[in-house]
């Protein structure tokens, strides 16, 4: 997990492209999902953590988003509604 504020904006842009930081979180709300989610766009940069991958994310305890990822936060909902509680 790596905070944006830790990142310059050459270095995110560098390892976007490189396909290294695949997914963004809320490190508030616990939440994950893509790089391209609406809802995520609108975090705030200090809150904002990016994961390389899915299990990354959910080692961390966050949860699928339900905008950008409607099926996985479906199963997580049906598998563990209670785990982001």
């Amino acid at each position: 997990m790596i905070a944006h504020t830790q990142l310059t904006h050459r270095q995110l842009t560098s390892m976007i492209r490189a396909k290294t930081i695949q997914f963004a979180g809320n490190s508030k709300l616990k939440i994950y999902g893509t790089l391209h989610c609406r809802s995520g766009k609108r975090m705030q940069q200090r809150n904002r953590v990016f994961f390389m991958s899915e299990q990354q994310a959910r080692a961390h305890h966050y949860r699928p988003c339900g905008h950008c990822m409607k099926e996985a936060y479906q199963q997580w909902k049906t598998c563990c509604p209670t785990m982001g509680k």
